[in-house]
């Protein structure tokens, strides 16, 4: 293997993905070069203890030194997102969403208890399933009743369900999502029932940072936790917020030693680094992400894609939704074999139905673009192989990291 292998790799990745293809995954966002700079920086060699930690008995601000500029960048970078997601508390430690999650539920449960969360067959996490994180903390789980119709939460019934099981936590959010919940009637039951409501933001964390979508903890999230880089574009990595005093002690509790030990400064620099864009221009982008959604699910419609719920406008997130049974029946193929068709155009989508505007709005894409995308895709979607239309099209955004 030649010693330049990786580098190698590196730019053809580069290539393909940075100026070859259109990235219609949900999960994934592209980061600025000042973040991407952060990330390969002299931060990443470093390694201490969180701050505060308590070692063989004694209290002490770091245990190791050359650090007081790891140190502050981890205060800016939480005073950063406490001013983004206008809370009081923030904790930039977790390594990524599904930590996150981990330290927020161990931080409102302890073993015996019951958590609830969206059904994994109607987009939720499938980590809060019995067989995942509950199994490891010994927790118990079960789903919350959900409107396949509307495709969100059935507010009533779920209220209901909260206060005749009083699970301790309840846990709103999904992987897959396109709604915004109805939140009230759902807190109103957790009060009565003693039961922590959190939000688990990581799919949609950019546009409630940019204003957008909903506002969990305004509308009754004890905490909102989630993912830095799927509608929030910054680099890999895991947030949680919360305006509760004894919550932000629970949460600080369950880190070191806990879940989390060196936490890669690198990523909380870059992280810092998002956020001040997204304090910038977080607003505008979570907009125009929407309105993208929207009108590329109109165009893919009428080009023949089955996208669902058109009656709803389509989507209110980053996300679409193709109906896979239909996949099937217009295009003769599953929805697994449907992505890799995609691909061979260098059409980037995943294998569960879901499309997402997250980075084609941060290359500057609008909605003026979008009917020249969908007849892009719609062919690549019959079996053509159009690489050369959809080099043609990222080449009007070429390289452009910000949101304009």
């Amino acid at each position: 293997m030649k010693n330049t292998y990786f580098l190698d790799m590196m730019r053809a990745q580069e290539k393909w993905r940075l100026e070859d293809s259109i990235n219609l995954l949900p999960s994934e966002n592209m980061s600025s070069p000042q973040v991407r700079a952060l990330l390969s920086s002299d931060f990443g060699h470093r390694y201490t203890l969180p701050i505060n930690a308590e070692y063989a008995g004694e209290f002490m601000e770091n245990s190791y030194r050359g650090t007081k500029l790891t140190t502050e960048v981890e205060l800016k970078a939480e005073e950063c997102a406490k001013q983004v997601f206008k809370a009081k508390h923030a904790c930039v430690q977790p390594m990524g969403g599904h930590i996150a999650a981990m330290i927020t539920i161990v931080s409102t449960t302890k073993r015996g208890d019951t958590l609830c969360a969206i059904p994994p067959e109607n987009g939720g996490y499938d980590g809060y399933g019995q067989s995942y994180i509950p199994d490891i903390l010994g927790l118990s789980s079960f789903t919350l009743p959900f409107d396949n119709g509307a495709y969100t939460l059935d507010t009533e019934a779920a209220a209901v369900a909260i206060r005749q099981k009083k699970p301790r936590l309840v846990i709103l959010g999904a992987s897959l999502i396109l709604f915004p919940y109805d939140m009230k009637p759902v807190k109103e039951a957790c009060e009565e029932a003693g039961s922590t409501l959190v939000y688990d933001g990581s799919h949609v964390m950019g546009l409630i940072a940019g204003g957008e979508f909903q506002r969990p903890l305004k509308e009754g999230a004890d905490i909102l936790y989630g993912s830095t880089h799927k509608s929030f574009f910054g680099p890999q990595g895991g947030l949680i917020v919360t305006d509760s005093d004894a919550m932000n002690a629970e949460i600080r509790k369950n880190l070191t030693w806990r879940i989390v030990d060196n936490v890669h400064w690198n990523r909380v620099a870059a992280l810092g680094q998002a956020l001040l864009e997204f304090q910038k221009f977080g607003p505008a982008y979570a907009k125009q992400v929407i309105r993208n959604s929207r009108r590329l699910g109109k165009e893919l419609k009428e080009r023949g894609v089955p996208i669902m719920f058109e009656e709803q406008g389509f989507s209110s997130s980053h996300q679409l939704l193709m109906d896979a049974k239909e996949i099937r029946a217009i295009y003769g193929v599953g929805i697994n074999d449907f992505s890799v068709r995609l691909e061979k155009s260098n059409l980037i989508i995943d294998s569960v139905a879901r499309l997402g505007t997250s980075e084609i709005t941060r290359l500057g894409v609008k909605e003026k673009h979008l009917p020249e995308l969908a007849d892009i895709f719609a062919e690549a979607a019959s079996g053509k192989n159009v690489k050369k239309k959809v080099k043609a099209f990222r080449d009007q955004f070429q390289m452009d990291f910000r949101f304009r």
